[in-house]
């Protein structure tokens, strides 16, 4: 097999500084996070929130995301950790590399809700706020499988096919030196992906969860034909990989969301209940997903719907009000 081109793959993942390894998967997760909180904080407080509140909820969120992406790696191939041959104590080994996006997606917004409920902050304004930044970090993360020399896809000779070490190649295809570069596809689709979400946001004034529940369909439809590409072993489903069967499932439910959730005007964050008294705000922010909990931060934010197009509707409501009263009066014969 011929190749005229290909990406070589890192010499090596780990560096030590003394006694302690330094790894580049590691380094590229706290990479991901940092850009993720960066993109976040911008979002939210050009939505009314406040500052360092992105950083409060992600002290929840990224311990509980990190769990959670381990926990489903592990469940979901358990065979390295628990099968014949396999070492349990691994299982910990997080630095190895396995993290699955679903588990993390799920715990992590646990962790969220948690100290999104703590400070009085509806989780769907704030899921929405940070959907981009998360597409980014699953960029900057996808990283770290180059420099492990993982979870690539078949072979090719395509120009811009991955080099993979002898060492690093799956069973059954040492013959051949050149892969698919999936996590480049990866990284490519979710960066494109965060551009769309970015630009459909702003073009549609998403809200209610529905950038978040784009972030998540955007994904899903990345994975699908990423996935199919991969050979590393995976668990599957009448055949099918299971990432592929979750991706499908997770998938037409943001859609199904992002329906059921179309055309509800933008919430807006205000801190001081402009405009609307404090058991109205209230209200309002429970109907979009906040808290009543009586111990929630003073701060609470409160939600109200954007004032233009409240007042665009009220003043749509006047003209039809008063084009009705037009038909009370009687006509001439």
């Amino acid at each position: 097999m011929t190749v005229l081109a290909a990406i070589p793959s890192p010499s090596q993942g780990v560096w030590h500084l003394g006694p302690f390894p330094l790894r580049a998967y590691a380094f590229c997760i706290i990479a991901g996070i940092v850009a993720a909180c960066w993109i976040a904080e911008k979002r939210w407080v050009a939505r009314g929130g406040r500052p360092g509140e992105v950083l409060d909820i992600a002290i929840w969120a990224v311990p509980f995301g990190i769990l959670g992406g381990r926990l489903y790696h592990v469940i979901t191939t358990p065979q390295p950790y628990f099968g014949e041959g396999g070492d349990p104590v691994r299982a910990l080994y997080i630095w190895e590399g396995g993290l699955g996006i679903w588990g993390a997606i799920a715990l992590g917004g646990v962790g969220a809700w948690i100290a999104c409920r703590r400070r009085g902050i509806p989780l769907p304004a704030f899921g929405d706020a940070i959907a981009p930044g998360l597409l980014v970090a699953q960029a900057i993360g996808r990283l770290g499988n180059w420099f492990n020399q993982e979870l690539f896809g078949r072979p090719t000779t395509l120009p811009w096919a991955l080099e993979i070490d002898p060492e690093h190649r799956q069973r059954g295809y040492e013959q051949f030196a050149t892969f698919h570069p999936t996590f480049l596809y990866e990284l490519l689709w979710n960066l494109a992906a965060a551009a769309v979400v970015v630009w459909a946001d702003r073009r549609f004034r998403l809200s209610h969860g529905r950038a978040f529940a784009l972030y998540v369909a955007l994904y899903c439809a990345g994975r699908v034909w990423i996935e199919a590409l991969r050979i590393d072993d995976a668990n599957r489903l009448l055949g099918v990989r299971l990432n592929v069967v979750t991706c499908v499932v997770v998938g037409l439910l943001a859609v199904a969301y992002l329906v059921w959730q179309r055309g509800r005007p933008r919430e807006v964050l205000d801190r001081d209940g402009d405009g609307i008294g404090d058991d109205a705000g209230r209200t309002a922010g429970l109907a979009a997903g906040g808290t009543s909990d009586r111990d929630a931060d003073d701060t609470a934010a409160v939600v109200r719907e954007d004032a233009d197009e409240a007042s665009t509707s009220t003043d749509a409501g006047r003209r039809s009000r008063g084009s009705d009263r037009s038909h009370d009066t009687p006509g001439t014969p």
